[in-house]
């Protein structure tokens, strides 16, 4: 696909619609989950919502500007939110900072489950198909590409979005290194002290900087089986590799 041609970029408005959605659902679980645990900060501040405007208010460069470039240097598209929270709240309750963390990996492979099961319901249906190849965009395929209507297409093109964007940001998020959810979130598995100790721990900003850096280069290894292994899932038999 020739780079801003009509079709990258209209593949580009999908995967911007589904980011923005994905990543919203993504910080009002935290905000929602942390507010039933006793912390209203995020809840005052508009994003226990799945209107994008109090996030995108909230982290413009990550949720405006830096998801655009990405996608026309590299095909496909990144970006961050944050919810806020009262770290004195997180101090006196660990596990439940630990199930707020949680919350957002969680809404997002919820969305990826609802993606498959619609793709699914579309196979059984006759309006798609299972791909011969498979790409980001481009994991249904429609059932009779000469006559399928730009509506169809559009379904397609979206829900194979849909899935990929939400497999990477639940699996990415999940790594345990600062500043990711799953540094918080492996609290959920330890004592309250020793949770504690490690939240502690893993608030230098000097850690996270290298967190950060230890994620992408371990996840750019570790994504490509799990793509498949959920590609062979969505679809048994079909031995993607």
């Amino acid at each position: 696909m020739e780079k801003l041609s009509g079709e990258y970029l209209a593949v580009g408005l999908i995967w911007y619609i589904v980011f923005l959605f994905s990543t919203t659902c993504h910080e009002a679980a935290h905000a929602l989950v942390a507010y039933m645990g006793g912390d209203s900060t995020a809840f005052e501040g508009g994003q226990v919502s799945l209107n994008p405007v109090p996030h995108m208010t909230r982290e413009p460069f990550g949720m405006l500007v830096f998801p655009i470039v990405s996608y026309l240097l590299g095909g496909w598209m990144v970006g961050w939110a944050s919810a806020p929270y009262s770290p004195f709240w997180q101090e006196r309750h660990p596990r439940r900072a630990a199930l707020m963390s949680l919350a957002g990996p969680a809404a997002n492979f919820a969305l990826m489950i609802i993606a498959a099961v619609l793709i699914r319901a579309g196979i059984g249906m006759g309006v798609f198909q299972v791909p011969q190849t498979v790409g980001f965009a481009s994991i249904a395929a429609v059932a009779n590409p000469e006559t399928a209507g730009n509506l169809l297409r559009f379904a397609a093109t979206f829900l194979s979005v849909l899935f990929f964007e939400n497999l990477l940001l639940g699996t990415f998020n999940l790594l345990p290194v600062p500043p990711l959810d799953g540094s918080t979130g492996i609290g959920i598995l330890l004592p309250e002290t020793m949770a504690l100790r490690l939240m502690r721990f893993m608030q230098d900003p000097m850690f996270r900087m290298m967190g950060l850096f230890a994620a992408w280069a371990v996840f750019d290894k570790a994504f490509d089986p799990i793509f498949t292994t959920a590609l062979n899932m969505l679809y048994p038999g079909a031995s993607y590799r």
